[in-house]
Formats: C-alpha cells, structure tokens, sequence
C-alpha cells in the first residue's frame, strides 16, 4: 500500500498534443502527471514526489550492484577551487563554458573563485593524492550520488536538458591499466541492466570520437537511447581516464617492488536524464507509461459503487489495498467519478488498474486493466497475487519489446552523403563509415544542420569509404540528431 497525496483542486485532465507533436507532447505529459515543475531559474526545475521516487528507485538498485563490486559512497564538497579545477587543462577547457562560479559571500570578495561542481575529479583527485601511497591502498573504488551544475545552454527541457540534474559518479582507482580497464564491462554491465531489467530500454554502446569523449579521459564508452522523434540521447557512460589526472594531481605509488608509479583511473556516471529517456519512449498519445519495476505506484485500485453499495465495496478495495504485495494505491476519491479517475491514472502511466464493483465481489473477481496495451481482464480473486505478477512481468517485456522495435526501425544505413541527408530529415539514427578525419567528422555536422557522429561501433568493421570524403574507411559510426 502507497500512501500518496492527491490534489483534490480538479484541473485541466488530459493531454492536448499527441505524440507526434513530440516537444509539446513531453512537456505537456510531464507537467501534468504531476513529476516536475518548473523553478524561478531557468533550466533547473523541480523534481516532486513522484518523479523523485522513480529516481530512488534507480538510485537503490543501481547502488546495490556497485556495493557488490566493493564500491563505497563518499561525499566530497559542492565548491570547488578554480586553482583545483585548472590542474588538467583539457579537462578545464571541456567544461570552462559551462562553469557556474562564486565570487562572493555577503559583501566579501572571494580570495579565489569558486566553481560549483560540474563534475567532481579535480577536489576528489587532490585528496586522493594525500590517501594514495602505496599498493596495499588500492584498488579504491569510491563513489558519490549528488547534484552537478552546468549552465551553458539555450533551450532546457525537464530531465533531458537542464543546468542542475542528479547523477551519480563513480571514481576508480587502480594499480594497473588492466585492472581498470576490466572495469569497463562491469560497470556499463549494471547500467544496462538497470536500462533492460527496469527501465525496459533498449540502447546501444558507443565510443566517442575525440571530440566528444569526455574531457581529460583517454576514451569514453555510453549507452546511447533513440527517442521517438529520432534524436538520440547519451545514457549512462563510462570513462578511462588512464594516468592522465594521475599526472596531473601526482597520484603516485610504491608497488611491491618498491617504486613509484601513477594510479590508472576510471570515471563512470548514471543521471536524472533516464527518466526523461523512459517517458518518452514508452508513452503514448493518453500520457506516460511507467514500466512496472521503476513505478512508485504499481496498480492502481478504483473502488465503483452507488451509494447503497458503498460501505461494501470501500471495504473490499480497503482489503485488497493492504493484502496485495505490490505498490498499490486506493483511489477512494467521492468528488471524482470512476471514468475521471480512469484518464487521471492513465495519464500518469500507472502499469495497472483494478476495478472493483458489488458485481465483481458478488463473483469474488475484480476487472485488471493494463496501461500499455488498454486490455481489460477478469481475474478472480485467488488468484490475484499469480495473476498480477504474471501481467505485470508481461507489461515489462512488451514495453522492451516496443522500445527494441523502435530503435531497429528508426536506424537505417546511409553510403552517400545524399542518403545520409535525407535519413536525418526523416528522424532516422544512421548507421554509416567514417575516415576518422576530424575535418570529415566537421562536415557531416554542417552538412547535415546538425547531425553528428554519435559514437564509433567496435563491433563492426569497416568495409567501405567514408561517407563524406570518399577515402577508405576506418570506423562504423552512428550519426544522429542529439539532445
């Protein structure tokens, strides 16, 4: 049983665009499922119950497979010194236009400009210089779930695009480069659970080109997610960052012989930015779809009486409220008729509805309505539990299902730069081959109106020529319109 709030001030029910008006349909369908709000600064906007505990749920089962990996949570400060923040330089240019500083505290000056965390490795790498000594101090795997600020953009969209967003970032540290890298496939193993197993999300590794690997790593590794409008979003990711902040913040070791050497380190990261990814995916033109293991509220129960009905049938869904071992929540709201509440928990994705009526305890069942598909089914009261685990089992594996044939639908090859062209204009993630050029890697972005390499495909092999300067290949890449 959930205990939840309900506004009881009616207002404006439903959502007016449908899905194929993609931005308003999302930002309608967001607002009035009642999980963000927007705040007085622009871009940071307001997570509100039940949009919260969609992220703890990610949160908590996210974090029990670091734990089992012998990863531990810390917290390191906000405020971080620009001296700290200018020891990498390529790090500090990757992130200097996004940058949110302080420079006063009351009508004091500040000594030194402090930044607000865009990311932590610079105040986490100079303690870990202090901590770091020899081998027996390794490997040390820390990692810290917080707020990160970057302010540089134009257009914020709830979840998806915005100046403060909630993260987490694991930083690894390791006496050998193989141990780092063996990292690698656990770490995005667990987020492509949490993706497959809860949030019903299809995606796809990536390796980022130069250009738009993350600042100061040796290379990036994400999943990436397609959207119904055919932008791709980056997902969860992983970074290598090799010795490089090791020489930068001299973290050094004695290894058992006795000398010195640099730390190998790894950077790695889930955000906020998967629920907005999960709504858009999976809903539909009534509202949003919750997959069942990422819901804070499972089934939804609507009592359905008359008035000389109403004690027996209040008392039935009472029961079937706190016997059901599922997140259930009692819709027992007088002012609101059975239909209201219907589109009102439809809208807010609730994977199911019981509907119970004196009909229904005359023939001890109840009516189980699913939200993805709107299928309606007489489930008899023994056996509800085995039923309701079945369908909502069922709810999970046909919204993967969906979002699987979504991505293989909306992806399409493209050998010419005409057919890559057209391919992006029809909201298309295109498969193509790449020279490796930066120069290249620049057209396509122009000659596309913003289209870019997403990511390199280490599966494949490269056959062909480079889509833009016709020389041999030497990557499978995707190419997309981004968020």
């Amino acid at each position: 049983m959930v205990k939840k709030k309900v506004n009881k001030t009616k207002k404006e029910l439903g959502i007016k665009a449908e899905k194929d008006e993609y931005s308003e349909w999302y930002t309608q369908a967001i607002i009035k499922a009642d999980l963000v709000d927007y705040s007085p600064v622009s871009g940071c906007h307001i997570l509100k119950p039940y949009g919260y505990a969609i992220w703890e749920i990610i949160k908590e089962e996210t974090d029990k497979r670091f734990k089992k990996l012998g990863i531990e949570n810390v917290y390191f400060p906000l405020f971080i010194p620009e001296s700290l923040l200018k020891k990498e330089a390529a790090h500090l240019k990757g992130f200097s236009p996004e940058v949110a500083w302080v420079t006063e505290a009351g009508k004091r000056k500040l000594q030194e400009r402090l930044a607000i965390r865009p990311t932590s490795e610079t105040i986490m790498y100079s303690s870990y210089a202090k901590w770091i000594r020899s081998w027996r101090d390794l490997p040390l795997k820390y990692n810290q779930w917080n707020n990160i600020v970057r302010w540089e953009f134009k257009h914020p969209i709830p979840f998806l695009r915005t100046r403060e967003f909630l993260w987490n970032e694991g930083h690894t540290v390791y006496a050998t480069k193989e141990e780092a890298l063996r990292e690698e496939k656990q770490i995005l193993g667990i987020y492509n659970e949490i993706l497959i197993n809860y949030m019903a999300i299809a995606g796809f590794v990536s390796r980022k080109t130069e250009s738009e690997k993350f600042a100061g790593a040796e290379f990036t590794k994400a999943i990436e997610c397609l959207l119904p409008n055919g932008r791709v979003v980056q997902g969860p990711d992983f970074h290598y960052d090799g010795q490089i902040f090791a020489k930068a913040f001299n973290i050094q070791f004695l290894n058992k012989q006795g000398k010195k050497e640099y730390v190998w380190q790894n950077t790695w990261a889930i955000t906020t930015r998967m629920i907005g990814i999960m709504l858009a995916i999976h809903g539909d033109d009534k509202g949003l779809i919750i997959p069942p293991r990422v819901a804070p509220i499972q089934i939804v129960i609507i009592p359905i009486f008359r008035t000389k009905d109403k004690v027996k049938v209040l008392k039935k869904a009472q029961e079937l409220d706190k016997k059901l071992k599922f997140k259930t929540f009692l819709d027992d709201r007088e002012e609101y008729s059975p239909g209201y509440k219907f589109n009102d928990w439809e809208m807010k994705g609730i994977p199911l509805r019981i509907e119970i009526g004196p009909r229904d305890i005359a023939k001890n069942q109840v009516i189980v309505v699913r939200r993805d598909t709107g299928k309606k089914e007489v489930v008899k009261l023994k056996n509800l539990d085995k039923e309701l685990i079945k369908i909502l089992d069922d709810i999970h594996k046909n919204l993967l299902k969906r979002s699987e044939e979504m991505l293989k639908k909306g992806t399409i090859t493209a050998k010419n730069m005409l057919a890559l062209i057209k391919a992006i204009k029809n909201k298309k993630l295109v498969i193509s081959e790449w020279c490796g050029g930066k120069e290249c890697e620049d057209w396509i972005k122009a000659k596309t109106a913003g289209a870019k390499i997403i990511g390199i495909n280490e599966q494949a092999i490269a056959k062909g020529k480079c889509i833009y300067c016709g020389k041999k290949a030497k990557y499978v890449v995707w190419i997309a319109k981004t968020y």
